[in-house]
């Protein structure tokens, strides 16, 4: 009796464990705790430390883990694993953790999700891992979860969720109602009801809260939404999150090519898709790609590498220009002393007009009458920014190095080139969505080329001219 009152104790006091401490980040004595157990192959204590946890919870402790406690982590807890964490975690960690997990476990794990999280999950695996956890599915679940594997990267239907209420028009609200009660495949969380012809294409909706305030004999046909927005299911993600955001959707019907109901997107997807690809637009404006916190050096260096070569070439365009104008410099010792001003000025105007710009993209607000007028603000800005800080750098350097010409030189030169850097801050991520290219991952290169270039040109050339 005293030994299993010892072997209690833990279990009780793992529970009263605070996960996060005050800054929000997994506490210390919790993750501790965990690995102890962990390493003791305490399934008992782990259950008692984690059975109560949110999945975020979980998944932010998963990251913390060392690379091989994570998997004997999952297999400690077994089916008491909520494999929606996996969900929560980075891609990196994930692929690792499916890896190492057996292919029964994991096929056991994603039955139990729905569909858009079991796809979610699987879809970074390669072919042959796909297969051979697909293969330990029922049927019916696996061709349902292949249909959203099949269709493209990033798209709707990779998206949506297959799991959904679909009912005919001339139901009453007491049938679909009973008919709800009666079914053991709804969704987990809904909070619409799609109505669909005889060809199963969607031709209404009706909220949840409207059919439980009207009465059971009342046709579904009276109180449903028409017509009701549908998405494809090949459009891309982030197109179809900014339907949801035009027209404040909770959720959207998916559809086929031939405009038959396939499966439904829900505003939580479309919340992960929003925070997906605004990470993914810092990321680009950064030159890091999709690196993350869990990659190795190695492939960190290698991600890299590319975006620095092509700043490296950029830089000795820069550097060329001013080779252009070395016997000005070496008369002249100032004019390098004052140069990089110029050039940085140029760049961070820039950069304010392109993120601006970047982010109007992004969200679809330039179009038509808008970028014309946006263009014209941006110039007009420069161009009064540039004479204030002209005015500025002008007196500091006629009062610095006691010359008034050098003075109006630097001037006119940061006049010019924050009027270039409002003009090609908008122009350049126009330029490239016009043509295909991501505007977030390419502008930043381009950008401080210019402004470099401009505004080493301005500078020594007028310094050339006037002072030489």
């Amino acid at each position: 009796m005293q030994e299993h009152v010892e072997q209690a104790a833990p279990s009780e006091s793992a529970g009263a464990i605070a996960v996060r401490d005050e800054n929000g980040a997994i506490a210390a004595p919790f993750l501790a705790a965990v690995s102890g157990a962990v390493a003791r192959d305490d399934a008992g204590e782990l259950r008692a430390l984690c059975l109560e946890r949110h999945e975020a919870d979980i998944a932010d402790l998963v990251e913390q883990l060392e690379p091989d406690e994570r998997p004997k982590f999952i297999q400690l807890l077994g089916e008491d694993f909520d494999y929606a964490v996996l969900t929560e975690v980075e891609d990196t960690i994930r692929e690792q953790i499916l890896e190492a997990l057996p292919s029964a476990a994991v096929a056991e794990g994603v039955r139990d999700l729905e569909s858009d999280d079991a796809v979610y999950i699987l879809e970074d695996l390669e072919e042959d891992e796909q297969q051979e956890i697909l293969a330990q599915i029922p049927d019916f679940e696996r061709a349902l979860l292949k249909r959203s594997l099949d269709y493209p990267e990033d798209s709707a239907g990779r998206r949506m969720q297959t799991d959904l209420i679909a009912v005919p028009p001339f139901w009453n609200v007491g049938r679909t109602i009973d008919y709800m009660r009666d079914s053991d495949d709804l969704p987990d969380e809904f909070y619409e009801i799609i109505v669909v012809d005889p060809s199963f294409k969607p031709i209404g909706k009706v909220a949840l809260n409207t059919l439980l305030r009207t009465k059971r004999p009342v046709l579904i046909e009276t109180i449903m939404d028409a017509p009701v927005h549908t998405v494809r299911a090949d459009l891309d993600q982030e197109e179809a999150a900014h339907l949801f955001e035009r027209y404040n959707l909770v959720s959207a019907a998916v559809v086929d090519d031939h405009e038959r109901l396939v499966g439904v997107l829900m505003f939580d997807d479309i919340v992960d898709v929003i925070q997906e690809e605004a990470e993914e637009d810092i990321r680009g404006l950064a030159g890091v790609g999709d690196e993350e916190i869990s990659d190795t050096f190695l492939y960190t260096a290698r991600s890299r590498f590319t975006w620095l070569l092509l700043n490296l070439v950029t830089a000795v365009l820069a550097s060329l220009v001013i080779g252009m104008f070395d016997a000005t410099l070496q008369q002249m010792v100032a004019l390098a002393i004052l140069m990089p001003i110029v050039a940085s000025m140029g760049g961070n105007a820039g950069t304010q007009t392109m993120t601006v710009a970047v982010r109007a993209l992004a969200s679809r607000e330039l179009g038509g009458y808008n970028i014309r007028r946006f263009v014209t603000r941006e110039m007009l800005v420069g161009i009064v920014n540039g004479f204030l800080f002209a005015i500025i750098i002008g007196f500091v350097a006629s009062v610095w190095f006691t010359n008034i010409q050098l003075g109006a030189v630097i001037a006119t030169a940061m006049i010019v080139n924050m009027f270039c850097a409002g003009l090609f801050g908008i122009a350049i991520p126009v330029g490239l969505d016009k043509i295909g290219v991501d505007p977030a991952i390419a502008s930043t290169v381009f950008l401080t080329t210019v402004t470099d270039v401009v505004g080493f040109f301005a500078f020594l050339g007028l310094a050339t001219i006037l002072l030489m």
